[in-house]
């Protein structure tokens, strides 16, 4: 009797069992279809549909501050310098004098060939009227035609020592004038290298003083010659094209003031690849001195565009950059992208896109080409909900 309620006993559980394996089941399957189907339901991803937008193209390099004009004075006479006429650091106009070099021997020249001259003077006008009476003295044969040439010869050769003798005078006066030392150009002027009592010459090699001019100032950049191309295309057919100036990069100090490109190079550098730009920037203040670098930014204009936010982008082993986008039938699909260059944190893309495609900017990570998804609008400012890998938000990245 025993043996027989045992036996029932584990009858009756398996039977329980079996009815409650199969409840679970059918409830299961009428609630969650995809599992009865054994397939995975579709992957959540956020969206970005594209559209296109109007921005500011940029373009950064660094420059170097140069001077509008820089002068270097120098002597063009010898003798000893008396006199320094000029504050050092200060600011000169052009033809202000800056030196005085001994003048008296030069001054002794001056008057010396000014006697000379004179001299020359008289001795035409005495051979001229010998000239003009054998001219009378000839005609009544009273003296012979040899005679009267020889005086008029004489009289050719004092003519031309009065030009050989102005000419003295002239160079005297030059070399009297130079030994006042005027400044070249306005500008700004550095310390002095001489000093007063120095001997200096006229082909010294080394300079008086150098004066530089600081308003306006030059800023120098270089371009890379495979960048030039982009660069230039997008200059054609403007005008003028704004610069601006960042001071400190650590800080992101502006310049006040803006300037104008007005300078690139037509042929590119052999020794490294560049091409030279240069821009004109006012320094109304002083505030620019020659040889402090600069970030230049040089506004290119605007254009309609489409962006692509770099986090979307990845990057293939050959070195492409590609995305993510979701089909009508809302499966991934992976594109390769052509783009032009970085804006902020996007891509300005020239081919492989166009507008109202979706683009996947979160979830990409965990799908494949035609993998089903579950699209949802991507907000910029939203949180991501998985993390991605760093290797992934650096992909974009050149």
């Amino acid at each position: 009797m025993k043996k027989t309620l045992a036996i029932l006993l584990v009858v009756l559980l398996f039977v329980g069992a079996g009815w409650y394996w199969w409840s679970s089941a059918g409830k299961s399957g009428e609630h969650n279809p995809a599992a009865s189907d054994g397939a995975a339901p579709p992957q959540a991803v956020a969206v970005l549909e594209l559209a296109p937008e109007t921005i500011t193209f940029s373009h950064q390099l660094p420059g170097r501050v140069s001077p509008y004009r820089q002068s270097q004075v120098r002597p063009q006479v010898d003798g000893i310098i008396t006199e320094r006429l000029f504050e050092e650091g200060a600011d000169v106009e052009k033809g202000q004098q800056l030196y005085q070099i001994d003048d008296a021997r030069y001054e002794a020249a001056l008057n010396s060939a000014k006697a000379d001259l004179k001299s020359a003077q008289a001795n035409v006008k005495t051979v001229e009227a010998r000239a003009k009476r054998y001219e009378d003295l000839v005609k009544i044969n009273a003296v012979s035609e040899q005679e009267y040439d020889d005086v008029r010869a004489q009289y050719d050769q004092a003519k031309a020592a009065i030009a050989v003798a102005q000419a003295a005078v002239d160079l005297a006066q030059v070399n009297l004038d130079y030994t006042k030392v005027y400044a070249p150009i306005s500008g700004r002027i550095s310390r002095s290298f001489v000093t007063e009592g120095t001997l200096v010459t006229a082909n010294q090699a080394q300079n008086l003083a150098t004066i530089t001019q600081l308003e306006p100032v030059y800023i120098d950049m270089q371009q890379s010659g495979s960048e030039a191309i982009h660069l230039r295309t997008r200059m054609m057919g403007k005008e003028t094209i704004p610069v601006k100036l960042v001071l400190d990069d650590k800080t992101s100090e502006a310049y006040p003031l803006e300037g104008t490109l007005k300078f690139s190079e037509v042929t590119v550098d052999e020794t490294t690849g560049s091409i030279a730009l240069r821009a004109l920037m006012p320094n109304k203040e002083g505030l620019l001195l020659p040889g402090l670098f600069v970030r230049a930014d040089l506004d290119l204009g605007q254009a309609e565009v489409l962006l692509v936010p770099q986090r979307a982008t990845t990057r293939t082993p050959e070195g492409s950059l590609t995305v993510w986008v979701v089909d009508a039938d809302n499966k991934a699909q992976q594109r390769v992208l052509e783009v032009e260059q970085a804006h902020k944190d996007s891509w300005v893309v020239t081919s492989g896109l166009q507008a109202g495609d979706r683009v996947i900017i979160e979830g990409y990570q965990k799908v494949g080409p035609g993998a089903a998804v579950s699209p949802e609008p991507w907000h910029k400012n939203q949180k991501s909900q998985s993390k991605t890998p760093q290797s992934e938000a650096s992909g974009g990245k050149e």
